[in-house]
């Protein structure tokens, strides 16, 4: 897993982002966010690099 910034522009990407997001219910934007999640996934296509990003991605433990 990659852990320094790789996005090429990073305000740019969060930008479109939240332009899609822009005008879509609640339940549209949780389906927004799945596919993308899904669609990036493929990209990457590494089950052991996305199981290490989903645990990355996970809150930390309640103290």
């Amino acid at each position: 897993m990659k852990t320094a910034l790789n996005l090429q522009d990073a305000d740019a990407f969060y930008e479109c982002l939240l332009d899609a997001h822009q005008d879509l219910s609640r339940e549209q934007s949780e389906l927004l966010n799945a596919r993308l999640v899904l669609i990036l996934a493929n990209q990457i296509g590494d089950n052991a690099v996305l199981k290490t990003c989903v645990a990355a991605a996970l809150p930390p433990p309640a103290d």
